[in-house]
């Protein structure tokens, strides 16, 4: 197996990206989260760009990593600088990393442009900084920034920038496609030429402007990169960094490479949602291999054939990622949906079954009004349990009333609601106050039944979409309200449909209820079940 080094640099590259910051703290924990990932080495920050950087590099150096190796990061030392002077080059040293990684330009344009110096000078400044760094028993990583444009511009000048490095002692060579804009030949064909001049590890770093990061850094080692930078998730600047969630099950999964610790690649699906809730930024369903949709399946016709054969729709086992098999459920469902559906509840139902028919008609009959249950798994168990006649009446809604009222325009809106339910005969009259009206419908529902189920008070609301149906329709348009609730332990969505988005989120938070109390009578006549005597029922 090739053994392939992964080079984490979401703490500082992914940083750069719009929107996304850590505190402190949180970069420790994501370094921590990062090594016990397995990781080769984590790139900590900028050391002379802020304070925080710092503060991270000294307080990392009090942790035990198990795994991965903290590198800081910085420039070559300035034009017309001794390095030994060079503010940049003191903070790295101070940063007390074990490993530096430092850029230098490998394009003539930003020698000319942006630093405007000479190409002797250029030389200089790489050799120079590179040795000092040995010198103080440092290994060093030396990112050759815009190499792939410098190589397409003037591929001379481009190799002598690395030979300026590895002369130097540079322990590994990073061809970077900063602007991202290169194609996936043109980077095997010139990573192929220079890791066959080079005699030292070459690495490659790509940018996504062209939407080729991960074909891109897949190329690179197909062409004998063995060192991949990139970041998790693909945070980074502009259109972002490659992304080592799609990169590394690729090289592990597809090309027999060695990244990681054995047997962390099923801690994917975890990290990458791990780090998304750190940054607080939603996860992208869709992303390969962690995405809650990356193995899907909606068609009728897929649906069967993964039931004969995953391999018939899936390129790899969902589990190899952490990640799991999802059946879903709308007009385009087949028997073999609703089957697999069922049996994923725990509800028992065979293909032929004239019952499956019936949900079939029933949900197509609900998808014509606007539901939709792809995200609503749990009301889709309670349309099943209706057609089944096995749903159980928990309560009986009497009514109920929501009051919004403003006084005064520097006031704010004061939200009441009112519900009337009957519970086991009995009649419970409660009022909950809420910032908004659904708020205020959610808290009189809880209140309502909690003298009755008190397990509904661990019940949490974690999200609340509305999407309008037909938007010609104006303020008379139909709204369609998903709900997403938690018991702490397990997650569960809802779905209510109606001109009234008042009764949709009603009827969305009924399911919800619903669903948590017919959970836990489920579970309930499972521990009430009497056990086989000895040497039965085995």
């Amino acid at each position: 197996m090739k053994r392939v080094t992964v080079y984490d640099t979401t703490l500082r590259d992914g940083m750069q990206g719009e929107s996304v910051s850590l505190s402190g703290v949180g970069k420790l924990r994501l370094a921590q989260i990062l090594d016990d990932f397995g990781v080769d080495y984590i790139e900590g920050g900028y050391a002379a760009s802020n304070p925080k950087d710092m503060e991270f590099f000294k307080a990392v150096r009090r942790r035990k990593l198990a795994n991965a190796r903290i590198a800081a990061f910085g420039s070559t030392r300035r034009a017309n600088t001794p390095v030994a002077e060079d503010a940049g080059t003191i903070k790295l040293l101070e940063s007390a990393a074990d490993t530096i990684t430092i850029f230098g330009k490998a394009w003539k344009l930003h020698v000319d442009e942006v630093l405007r110096t000479t190409e002797a000078e250029n030389l200089a400044m790489v050799g120079d900084t590179v040795r000092h760094l040995k010198k103080h028993g440092k290994e060093v990583i030396f990112d050759a920034e815009h190499f792939f444009d410098g190589y397409k511009d003037r591929p001379a000048f481009a190799r002598r920038v690395l030979h300026a490095a590895a002369e130097a002692g540079a322990d590994v060579l990073v061809l970077c496609d900063t602007r991202g804009g290169s194609l996936p030949h043109e980077i095997y064909d010139i990573t192929r030429t220079v890791v066959s001049a080079m005699g030292r590890p070459v690495g490659i770093h790509c940018h996504n402007d062209g939407g080729m990061s991960t074909a891109n850094t897949i190329e690179a080692v197909r062409a004998g990169a063995r060192h991949v930078q990139g970041t998790m998730n693909g945070y980074g600047e502009r259109c972002g960094n490659a992304d080592l969630c799609v990169i590394v099950p690729n090289l592990v999964l597809k090309m027999g490479c060695q990244c990681l610790r054995k047997g962390k690649l099923k801690d994917l699906f975890k990290v990458s949602h791990m780090i998304d809730e750190m940054l607080n930024v939603p996860h992208d369903r869709r992303s390969p291999y962690a995405g809650e949709s990356a193995f899907a399946h909606k068609a009728g016709m897929h649906v069967n054939a993964v039931q004969k054969n995953p391999a018939s729709f899936e390129h790899v086992a969902p589990e190899a990622v952490g990640n799991k098999r999802r059946i879903l459920i709308s007009e385009l469902s087949g028997g073999s949906n609703i089957l697999l559906k069922a049996v994923e509840m725990g509800v028992e139902m065979s293909k032929s079954s004239p019952e499956v028919r019936d949900v079939l008609r029933e949900l197509e009959d609900l998808e014509r009004k606007g539901y939709e249950f792809e995200a609503a798994d749990a009301s889709f168990q309670m349309l099943i349990q209706k057609v089944l006649k096995q749903r159980q009446s928990f309560f009986d809604l009497d009514g109920f009333r929501v009051i919004v009222e403003k006084r005064g325009k520097a006031q704010p809106c004061l939200s009441e609601a009112t519900v009337k339910l009957t519970v086991n005969g009995e009649c419970e009259h409660t009022v909950g106050e809420g910032d908004g009206p659904v708020n205020a419908l959610d808290c009189a529902l809880r209140r309502a039944l909690m003298r009755f189920y008190p397990s509904i008070e661990k019940v949490s609301l974690l999200d609340y979409k509305v999407r309008i149906l037909d938007p010609e329709q104006a303020t008379a348009a139909k709204t369609r309200v998903l709900i997403e609730s938690s018991d702490g332990k397990d997650t569960w969505g809802t779905v209510g449909v109606s001109e009234n988005i008042i009764e949709a989120s009603w009827e969305a938070l009924v399911d919800s209820v619903e669903y948590k109390l017919f959970k836990d009578e489920s579970r309930g006549r499972k521990a009430r079940k009497p056990k086989a005597p000895d040497g039965e029922g085995k």
